[in-house]
């Protein structure tokens, strides 16, 4: 048997703005699957993104964090900010580095040079 990603799955307290958000950063398309409480964007590359209605998030950092790879660090992430990301760190290790951001409801994803 083998197991295929389907979603990552995101706790929130609106699943369908949240959801819409993601779907115009990765061009991807929102599919309410149980509209208003799991909402999922869908992807041709890769596991949809999912987004499930809780009554309180979980505080604090999360655990699981999205890494993307671009050819154009500055560009994508200047996008991304003016779609309502906010950047909140910037690190390297060695000769690679990447930029930490926060979606609009805080969730962290960083961006990196491709290869």
């Amino acid at each position: 048997m083998a197991l295929k990603t389907e979603n990552i799955t995101f706790d929130t307290t609106d699943p369908e703005g949240l959801a819409a958000w993601w779907a115009r950063a990765l061009d991807g398309e929102v599919t309410p699957v149980a509209p208003p409480f799991f909402v999922v964007v869908s992807r041709p590359d890769g596991p949809g993104l999912a987004f499930q209605q809780v009554e309180d998030p979980t505080p604090g950092k999360n655990k699981v964090h999205l890494d993307f790879s671009t050819d154009d660090v500055e560009g994508e992430v200047a996008r991304l900010v003016e779609l309502g990301a906010t950047e909140t760190a910037r690190n390297s290790w060695g000769d690679f580095g990447w930029v930490v951001l926060a979606d609009p409801d805080g969730n962290a994803f960083c961006v990196a040079p491709r290869g």
